[in-house]
């Protein structure tokens, strides 16, 4: 993660559509992989949400889909990891 100093931070907007599932949480650098400190809600639609405030920078994350890790369909930016799939990218200004 690489962040810039002496900059404020940011409200950053995560989304996923999963209709079917119960429970998205968000992880990633900003919360060390952490898959239970950032729930997600979910909106009559099927649409997960989640508002982070965060410091200008790119941040590797992925969504927790009941139990199993899932890209973001959304991301215009991914790279490899460890485990042999991606992580996507946020780059904030």
């Amino acid at each position: 993660m690489k962040t810039s100093k002496g900059s404020k931070p940011k409200k950053v907007n995560f989304v996923l559509g999963a209709p079917h599932a119960s429970h998205v949480s968000l992880a990633g650098e900003f919360n060390g992989w952490n898959t239970t400190t950032h729930p997600m809600k979910k909106d009559k639609s099927g649409v997960w949400t989640i508002s982070l405030n965060l410091l200008p920078g790119a941040y590797q994350y992925r969504f927790f889909v009941d139990g199993g890790w899932q890209g973001d369909p959304e991301s215009k930016e991914c790279v490899p990891n460890p485990f042999g799939s991606h992580n996507c990218v946020r780059r904030v200004e």
